[in-house]
């Protein structure tokens, strides 16, 4: 008897040290939370840059000129897009870990709106929350590639549209593969 006794408390303490490890995921939320408030700083001092630069647009009578201000600044805006979700990324990440591992957080539940942003009770909630945040920075990315491409023949116009495509099925195959896992 005393031999079970024994083997129950030893158990009892090996099952109580694993449950408290998993506040080590705490390091990866606020490594992830910190992350994410500096991509959110990069971003918005990029912003803030490109709006400086912007200022001298109307008082350039140079139509090169311009147009090279132009597309440089759509291409520093698509940047600071893919930037901001980045951070959203991580955001959800962190945030997502958190309620996974150590705790619901209730003030992410006490309004309607904000209700449905934190909604992960599994692991495969948070990897669908994430991979549709990753499918729309590759297709931003994507745009950003767009945006300085040359085209030059029949070939590169293909390509563009194929890529075009191909960023279109994948927007429709995530929102098809979501609506499944809300049915």
């Amino acid at each position: 008897m005393k031999k079970s006794q024994d083997r129950d408390h030893l158990e009892a303490m090996f099952e109580n040290t694993l449950w408290r490890s998993r506040w080590a995921v705490l390091a990866a939320v606020l490594c992830s939370l910190i992350s994410a408030l500096l991509m959110f700083y990069v971003a918005t001092v990029d912003t803030f840059y490109t709006l400086v630069d912007l200022a001298s647009y109307a008082s350039l009578e140079d139509g090169y000129l311009r147009e090279t201000m132009r597309s440089q600044s759509v291409a520093q805006l698509v940047e600071v897009i893919d930037v901001f979700l980045l951070a959203i990324v991580l955001l959800i990440f962190g945030l997502g870990l958190y309620e996974l591992y150590i705790s619901k957080i209730d003030h992410a539940y006490s309004s309607e709106s904000a209700r449905h942003l934190l909604s992960i009770n599994s692991l495969d909630d948070l990897k669908s929350r994430l991979g549709k945040v990753i499918m729309m920075i590759l297709i931003v990315k994507f745009f950003e590639l767009a945006i300085g491409m040359d085209i030059d023949d029949i070939f590169d116009l293909l390509m563009f549209a194929g890529g075009i495509l191909l960023s279109g099925i994948a927007l429709y195959v995530t929102e098809l593969a979501s609506r499944k896992t809300k049915v």
